[in-house]
């Protein structure tokens, strides 16, 4: 079994950034406190310091932008559809014997 990710509010996170820029806490010592990994307050540090208070934001499950992630697919046309349709019963037929 995979282990599972445990996701951090964003006021959570914000905390960790601010004890290692406004109090000079290392990574470490800041991960101990908050009893979590040093590299995640790091990752985070580096987020908030390229993005600001978004890059804080959860990322994961979304598209990255307009015209990204899975394509939507287009209403098919009434006519392409019954063109579909006829052809595939056409296939059934002859599969069928008919």
């Amino acid at each position: 079994m995979g282990k599972i990710n445990k996701t951090y509010d964003i006021h959570f996170k914000k905390k960790a950034v601010d004890m290692y820029l406004k109090e000079g806490m290392g990574y470490k010592t800041v991960g101990r406190e908050l009893e979590i990994a040093p590299q995640m307050v790091r990752r985070w540090v580096q987020h908030f310091e390229a993005e600001g208070i978004k890059g804080l934001e959860e990322k994961r499950g979304r598209a990255k932008g307009p015209g990204l992630g899975r394509p939507r697919t287009r209403p098919e046309d009434p006519e392409e559809k019954m063109k579909r349709l006829e052809a595939e019963n056409e296939l059934l037929k002859k599969l069928l014997g008919k």
